[in-house]
């Protein structure tokens, strides 16, 4: 079995190519989107790659439904070389050891000075916390001024963990969001804190509802479909 690769349009497509005593050519893309060829024993590679490039939108349709399976954050180890998101950006993890522990973004890289390795992870966690706690509330603060138009404000903003949600609103007029929005773009964050400030207004999700949302942040879906894609 030998590793290649052929150009369709802009995207490079990898495979593995295989001979076999059977008599036509099969192509498989595997759940782990792995693309293989076998193909009769001394076809040519000219024959191989045409017929690929015939079949290509195929494959790119069923690399892609696999993709849809697989966790769009794949679990962390927390060593230098890994990607975190912090407000939509991806930014290289580099751990180093020190005498005294601290979290800091420098251009492209998440510094993280640590005594013991196995002290990334906490650190690394407290440390999105405590941006979450600044930085969302700022960006909450202007949208909830727009809002008192309305003559609506929430009784409180809270940050809580929640496995499902990105933010709810209590019957009292709290609003909660959840810390890991922090690692969304803003526009994401703002879409969630607009949509939960509607319900201060709306208690469900009717149409007068997305009206408002529509009418006080035109292009919520993009935010939305963004959020969706990046972090769910």
């Amino acid at each position: 079995m030998s590793k290649r690769k052929f150009q369709f349009g802009s995207a490079t497509i990898d495979y593995e190519l295989q001979y076999s005593d059977r008599k036509s050519l099969g192509i498989t893309v595997t759940p782990e989107m792995d693309v293989i060829v076998t193909a009769p024993a001394g076809t040519e590679i000219d024959k191989v790659e045409t017929k690929l490039i015939k079949r290509a939108p195929w494959i790119i349709r069923s690399i892609s439904y696999f993709l849809s399976f697989h966790p769009k954050t794949p679990k962390r180890k927390y060593v230098s070389g890994e990607t975190h998101l912090y407000l939509g950006r991806q930014y290289l993890l580099k751990v180093s050891n020190g005498h005294e522990e601290s979290v800091k973004l420098k251009g492209k890289h998440l510094v993280v000075i640590v005594k013991k390795p196995n002290n990334t992870k906490s650190l690394l966690e407290n440390w999105y916390h405590e941006q979450a706690k600044k930085k969302l509330h700022s960006i909450a603060l202007p949208l909830i001024e727009k809002f008192k138009k309305h003559k609506v404000t929430p009784t409180a903003i809270e940050l809580r963990s929640m496995p499902k949600r990105w933010g709810s609103c209590t019957a009292k007029g709290k609003i909660i969001l959840n810390p890991e929005l922090i690692k969304a773009p803003k526009g994401s964050i703002e879409y969630v804190i607009t949509h939960e400030l509607c319900h201060l207004i709306h208690h469900d999700h009717t149409q007068k509802f997305f009206d408002l949302q529509t009418k006080e942040m035109k292009d919520w879906e993009k935010w939305k479909n963004k959020l969706e894609n990046l972090l769910a």
